[in-house]
């Protein structure tokens, strides 16, 4: 746990070189102390003018551009390229026999990066795959986990999650015969606020646990930001005899998780947003260990049969323990190898460091907006900032409102070079990732954020 905030130890750095917090000579002094600044050189940045709604009058069209866009597509890899052309290759020199070649023979891939998956998850090796997407591995898990009764048969999430979250877990329900408007239990903010308070997840679960068969919320939430206590959340659910899974889509290589530690059953995530594998690429999914053994119906596939006995094509599926056993079918090894592309940069990397880097860039991020963008001043433009400020709440992502129209500041931003998201009905979500993003990055943001400011408020006068 952080025993200081990031802007204490920010000031203190511009202190002791004698140079101001708010100056682009900080930034450059941050960026020059960087211990990760070497990986920004191992990922594709995009130049301003290869973006669309890029305006070369304001944008200089051969500067890389302002990318803060890691938590919905993080950017590629540089060494992606070898490791899909080796896959290209093998297949055109040895056809059908690349399915045991290495490298990533095509009927095995799905057994490698599980050391890596399981350090930046916090799970054993075993207990964790890549397989399919997101919301399918969601589906899958959940028809095996969520077993409800009359009596016990609600799903807890927040409120405002994401869409896909929301439909698999209301499709779950229909096709347990329950009213999804009944099964689902959402959880929202207090009135007046933004985010959602520990203390009232903890109150609903302790109220309503007998009813809930399964807690599945998003480890950090995509729209505020907001990291949740999973820890204490997990702890309170399982006392309640519920069971619990997360989407950790926008918490993996962004937070630290410890999912065996904390007892979760289970979990899902997809690959692309800060694991850079690139769009829909393969996901991954965790099942704990405890439940290796578990005889709970689920949904097979030749894949979830034992890979010593696979190849016997048994008309019975023997089916693997946990996570193994609910595979489907082959992996696809250019997907995994997307994925082997990334992970061995944050395995070189260490979470360790990009979490201390992270504390640092965000922090920096959050200072450079209320410094410029302070709320009560009716002269300036205001900029809120609805993640919270507790660091031990969140990740990279800063979730913004605006004084002025936010679709207009953003394609603003857009002809400028700055590559950011909207997501409604009202945030622009900022998030510096600490493998690719420099602090000169965050400076330029908002240097570039005070000149849409200032057209703003000449074409409002």
């Amino acid at each position: 746990m952080q025993v200081s905030k990031p802007s204490e130890i920010l000031y203190g750095f511009a202190a002791q070189h004698g140079v101001d917090v708010l100056s682009n000579e900080f930034a450059e002094l941050m960026d020059s102390l960087d211990p990760l600044r070497g990986y920004r050189e191992r990922f594709a940045i995009p130049k301003r003018g290869t973006l669309p709604g890029i305006d070369p009058v304001v944008a200089k069209v051969d500067e890389e551009c302002v990318y803060l866009c890691g938590n919905s597509l993080g950017l590629k890899p540089i060494k992606a390229d070898q490791y899909i052309q080796e896959q290209l290759d093998k297949w055109a020199k040895m056809g059908v026999e690349m399915h045991f070649e290495e490298p990533l023979p095509a009927a095995k891939c799905d057994r490698y990066l599980r050391e890596e998956m399981g350090r930046l998850v916090g799970a054993d090796p075993s207990t964790v795959c890549l397989m399919n997407g997101l919301t399918v591995n969601l589906h899958l898990l959940l028809l095996s986990f969520y077993q409800p009764t009359q009596t016990r048969y609600k799903i807890l999430l927040e409120g405002h999650a994401f869409p896909s979250d929301r439909y698999a877990m209301k499709s779950q329900a229909e096709l347990r015969g329950f009213d999804p408007n009944e099964a689902v239990l959402e959880i929202n903010p207090r009135e007046g606020e933004r985010t959602i308070r520990t203390e009232d997840v903890l109150k609903v679960i302790k109220d309503q646990g007998s009813s809930i068969a399964v807690v599945c919320l998003s480890g950090v939430q995509y729209y505020t930001g907001q990291k949740f206590d999973m820890e204490a959340i997990t702890k309170a659910a399982r006392e309640e005899g519920c069971l619990v899974g997360w989407d950790i889509a926008h918490g993996v290589g962004n937070v630290r998780l410890e999912l065996d530690r904390w007892g979760v059953d289970f979990a899902c995530w997809c690959t692309y947003k800060y694991l850079n594998s690139g769009p829909g690429c393969i996901a991954g999914a965790y099942v704990n260990k405890r439940h290796e053994q578990r005889d709970a119906p689920h949904l097979k596939g030749w894949w979830s049969n034992k890979e010593s006995t696979r190849f016997q094509m048994r008309d019975n599926c023997d089916t693997a323990g946990g996570i193994d056993g609910f595979r489907l079918c082959n992996p696809p090894p250019i997907l995994v190898a997307l994925v082997k592309a990334s992970l061995e940069i944050f395995d070189e990397a260490g979470m360790d460091n990009i979490l201390e880097k992270q504390f640092l860039l965000t922090g920096y991020l959050e200072l450079l907006l209320k410094s410029h963008f302070s709320m009560g001043d009716t002269e300036v433009p205001t900029t809120t900032i609805i993640t919270p400020e507790n660091v031990n709440e969140r990740g990279s992502q800063l979730s913004l409102e605006f004084s002025y129209p936010l679709h207009q500041v953003h394609k603003e931003l857009q002809k400028r070079g700055v590559v950011c998201d909207v997501r409604l009905p009202n945030a622009m979500r900022i998030s510096p990732a600490p493998l690719y993003n420099s602090f000169q990055d965050v400076y330029h943001f908002i240097t570039i954020l005070q000149d849409v400011f200032s057209l703003c408020k000449t074409e409002a006068a």
